[in-house]
Order: C-alpha cells, then sequence, then structure tokens
C-alpha cells in the first residue's frame, strides 16, 4: 500500500511520517536517517543554541538528499535564529509551545513549510491565522512537553481535523508503532508525528541508559508534571509540562508543585543531592505513555518503512476484501 496524503504531497516524502524534533535528541544523524527513509526529519533546536544548531545542521544537509527540517520551542527563541536557520535551506520549520506570531512570517516569506505544533482549539485558530501549513495535534500521551490539562490524541485530531480543514493534520502523542499511524490516517490526520519511538534507535542522541529504560518501561510508569522543571531551574512555562518516567523525586513532589516552586533554590539542591546518591537518574527520561510498544534500538531509516508497513497491514486488517 501506498500511502499518499496531503503531507506526502506537500512534503515530498513517501511515507506520512515526520520525526518529532525532540530537543537535543533528535540531531543532525537522526533526522537524516528518518529523511532517507522516506519520512520528513526533524532536528530537534528546542531554544535555538547556535552552537548546537552550528554542529547539527550541517550532519543533516550532508546525510540526506531528502527534505528535512528544524524545530523550535516559540516561548525560548528569537526571530534571529530562525533567520540563520533559514539561512541553511530547510524545507520546513516546525513552532511549538507559545506564539507563533514574532516568527511565522519568516517562514512563510521563505521556501519552507511551516508546521505549527498546538495542544488546544484555541491555539490551532491562532495557527490558521498565522498561515501554517501543516498543524500537528499534541494529545497529552505524547512524551515530553504538552500541555497541563489537554486533549488525548484520539479525541483532539479529528476535531482539530474538522476545524482546520482544508490544512493537514498530523497526530502526535501516543504513536509508537503502525497501529498508531494507521489510527492517525483513519481519525482524518494526513500523518503522524512520532517522538519517544524514535528516541530508542540507534542515531537518537540519548544515553544509553535512557535507551533501556525505554525499552524496558511502561506507559503507566509515565507521569506528566512540572516538578522536573522546577527541580532543573528549567524556565518552560508552568502551563507546559513534562512526560517522563517516574522517580522518587517525582512522587514526593507530584502533588506539591507550588511548595516545590516556592523554594526553587531548595529544589534544586534536593535533586541534585538525589542525582549524587544515585537515586535519580542524572537526565530525564522523556517518554509517552506508549513505550510497552518500544522492544528494540534499530536504525531510525529501517524503522521508518516499519512503521509504513505496519500502517498498511493495519488498515488492510481493519478493511478486508
Amino acid at each position: 500500500m501506498t500511502f499518499r496524503t496531503a503531507f506526502t504531497e506537500l512534503l515530498g516524502v513517501r511515507h506520512p511520517i515526520a520525526l518529532a524534533p525532540m530537543g537535543g535528541s533528535a540531531g543532525g544523524a537522526l533526522a537524516a536517517a528518518v529523511s532517507n527513509g522516506g519520512g520528513l526529519g526533524l532536528l530537534g533546536s528546542g531554544n535555538g543554541d547556535r552552537d548546537w544548531l552550528d554542529r547539527e545542521l550541517p550532519r543533516v544537509a550532508a546525510g540526506t538528499s531528502g527534505p528535512w527540517g528544524v524545530g523550535f520551542q516559540s516561548w525560548a527563541i528569537d526571530p534571529d535564529v530562525v533567520s540563520y536557520t533559514l539561512g541553511h535551506g530547510p524545507a520546513a520549520v516546525m513552532l511549538s509551545f507559545g506564539d507563533p506570531r514574532p516568527f511565522a512570517g519568516l517562514v512563510r516569506d521563505s521556501s519552507a513549510v511551516l508546521i505549527v505544533q498546538v495542544t488546544d482549539l484555541d491555539e490551532a485558530r491562532l495557527a490558521v491565522d498565522v498561515g501554517a501549513d501543516v498543524i500537528v495535534a499534541q494529545g497529552t500521551e505524547a512524551g515530553g512537553h504538552g500541555a497541563r490539562r489537554g486533549w488525548s490524541t484520539l479525541a483532539f485530531v479529528p476535531a482539530l481535523v474538522d476545524l482546520v480543514a482544508p490544512t493537514p493534520v498530523l497526530a502526535a502523542g501516543g504513536i509508537a508503532d503502525g497501529r498508531g499511524v494507521a489510527a492517525a490516517l483513519a481519525l482524518g490526520a494526513a500523518g503522524a508525528l512520532i517522538g519517544t519511538r524514535f528516541q530508542a534507535t540507534a542515531e537518537a542522541l540519548v544515553d544509553p541508559g535512557a535507551k533501556k529504560a525505554i525499552v524496558d518501561g511502561s506507559g503507566e510508569q509515565t507521569e506528566r508534571s512540572s516538578v522536573l522543571d522546577i527541580a532543573r531551574g528549567s524556565r518552560w512555562p508552568r502551563a507546559y509540562t513534562g512526560r517522563t518516567l517516574g522517580h522518587p523525586f517525582l512522587d514526593r513532589w507530584q502533588d506539591a508543585e507550588d511548595e516545590l516552586a516556592a523554594d526553587p533554590d531548595g529544589a534544586r539542591r534536593a535533586y541534585q543531592d538525589g542525582i549524587a546518591r544515585g537515586d535519580l537518574p542524572p537526565q530525564p527520561v522523556w517518554a509517552s505513555q506508549a513505550i510497552g510498544l518500544i522492544h528494540d534500538l534499530p536504525p531510525a531509516q529501517e524503522l521508518v518503512g516499519v512503521l509504513a508497513a505496519e500502517a498498511a497491514e493495519a488498515l488492510t486488517r481493519a478493511l478486508p476484501g
């Protein structure tokens, strides 16, 4: 089965699959591998660190002849870093978490496709207003940061598809195999944006221990909160919480975030003390609720094809004959 959707046509990719631009871990090698596999690889630039971009932009550009892009956190960047990145010729720029208006015009004035990720319908309306070419519907099942009180992917995708038509929608959150991709297409999405499944690949810039934790973990072991942002001194807006694998520090403060935030210096000391004792992982293990579907660490290029084949098989089973 060959998938032709508004997303594959717009970006010129073989499969309706995009790499979530996971901050720091979706580097040039991973993005290039996803593009080489027939999907859209997106660098995870996050806050637009220039040293990181100077290292990873050449890697993705040299590593693939397919389309690729870069993702940013809108709350954490300035227009200069977007202009700098556009000078390297990405096929797409994705904006997430915050107001896209200061940057959307720069992307639309270039040849790049503007992708805007949203977590609710108000954000979706703003994405339409700024002229997004593709809108990502992120459900709360997603690993990493997302809405504190958001929609589930199953409910959000069709609601967003109806609201923003004819703009193509990508589904995100809790998609870790081809059945999830097939479900996204059945809900009316033009493809899927996938993160945690690509964290567990050979090319991801993730500590081996974190990759093993993802492979060994299960969805009920994940938690969504602001606890680790507070403890790590992160500037993430409180409207966006992080989904990670759980551990004792999260258990201690899960229902007391305001108390923790009232003493940020003490929170950081307690967190660092736990790391020093070996009680806590040195870095959060960002993970979606779908990690129970992840059992191996394949090359990312190969994984794209596997996901597409699984999606085709799932749709064939659902619609026999």
